[in-house]
């Protein structure tokens, strides 16, 4: 079974969210959005949760006036939080199974 993934190209994304390239460019220095493929800035290609994180990210700096550094780091813990529900979701599920095996 192959994965598909949703594949965004820079113009679309800056189109998508209404910010300029530039501040794209920033969002991927930051390490807020991160492009799946391309060699250069106008060859980036993102995919759907990169859009996501992009999205997010403008919302934090438009709504609550924060920097892009500020931005970053809210990001980060962001996914940081993501990630451990992840597995706390899993070792939940894997805590069932082992009870019910008794």
């Amino acid at each position: 079974m192959t994965a598909s993934v949703t594949r965004v190209t820079v113009t679309e994304l800056c189109e998508r969210e209404g910010v300029s390239h530039t501040i794209l460019v920033t969002l991927v220095e930051h390490e807020i959005a991160r492009p799946i493929a391309g060699t250069g800035t106008d060859d980036w290609v993102f995919d759907a949760t990169g859009a996501q994180w992009v999205y997010k990210a403008v919302r934090l700096h438009r709504d609550l006036e924060l920097d892009w550094v500020a931005v970053s780091m809210l990001v980060d813990l962001l996914r940081q939080r993501e990630q451990l529900d992840r597995e706390n979701r899993l070792l939940k599920q894997r805590l069932a199974r082992f009870l019910a095996q008794d």
